[in-house]
C-alpha cells in the first residue's frame, strides 16, 4: 500500500488588519474542484452564497453564474469593509480517501494561532466552520476549555487575549441543513457580534 502524501496548506492566511473576526475552515479542497485561489474555492461549497443571503439577500451575490466562478475581487473587498479574516485550522493534512470530507482528513500539524493572532490585533472572535475545525482550534486551549456548541459559544483565554469562540454548520453540501436554515443561523451570528444590523 503506498503512503499517503502529506499536504502543506496552499493558500496565505486572509488577514485584513482592521479585522475583528477570524474565520476558521478545517482545509481547502484539492485542487481539481477549486474555482478560485481562496478560500472555499468548490463551486458545490455554499460558503459564499450564504454570505451573499445574509448580507445582501442574494444567493447570487458573489457568483458567477454563467462561468461558473466566483467573484473574487468582490468577495475580498467584502471580507476588508466588514473586518472578517480567513483561515483553516489545519496547515499540514494527510487525505485518507483523497477527497474534501473532514470526516477522512487527518490533521498533521495544527495553524499556529498565535501567529495569525498577532497579525490581527483587534480580533477577538473566532468562529470555526464544522466539527473538524472546532476540534482543531480546540487543540490550541487548555483541555478543560469550553467548546462552542452550534448553539453555545465559549470564551477562552488564550495569550491575555479574551477571545469568543463560535461554532457554524460546515458549508459543505455534504452537511444536513438547508442552504436557507445555514444562512439563517449564521445571520444570527453576525448581528451578535455586531457585523449585521
Amino acid at each position: 500500500m503506498s503512503e499517503k502524501n502529506t499536504e502543506t496548506h496552499p493558500l496565505p492566511p486572509f488577514l485584513p488588519e482592521n479585522a475583528r473576526l477570524l474565520m476558521l475552515g478545517s482545509f481547502p479542497p484539492p485542487l481539481n474542484k477549486w474555482k478560485m485561489n481562496f478560500f472555499y474555492p468548490n463551486f458545490q461549497n455554499d460558503m459564499w452564497r450564504i454570505m451573499g443571503l445574509v448580507f445582501f439577500n442574494n444567493k447570487n451575490q458573489f457568483l458567477d453564474i454563467e462561468q461558473k466562478q466566483f467573484k473574487l475581487a468582490e468577495i475580498q473587498q467584502f471580507l476588508i469593509q466588514h473586518g472578517i479574516a480567513i483561515y483553516d485550522t489545519a496547515y499540514e493534512v494527510i487525505r485518507q480517501k483523497g477527497n474534501a470530507s473532514d470526516k477522512f482528513l487527518d490533521i498533521v500539524t495544527p495553524t499556529n494561532l498565535s501567529n495569525l493572532l498577532q497579525q490581527i490585533p483587534y480580533c477577538h472572535t473566532i468562529m470555526t466552520t464544522g466539527d473538524k475545525a472546532t476540534e482543531t482550534l480546540m487543540s490550541n486551549f487548555p483541555q478543560d476549555s469550553d467548546k462552542p456548541s452550534l448553539s453555545t459559544p465559549s470564551q477562552v483565554l488564550f495569550e491575555q487575549r479574551l477571545l469568543h469562540l463560535y461554532r457554524l454548520p460546515s458549508s459543505s453540501r455534504a452537511y444536513p441543513l438547508a442552504l436557507d436554515k445555514k444562512a439563517e443561523l449564521y445571520a444570527n451570528f453576525f448581528k451578535a457580534i455586531g457585523l449585521l444590523n
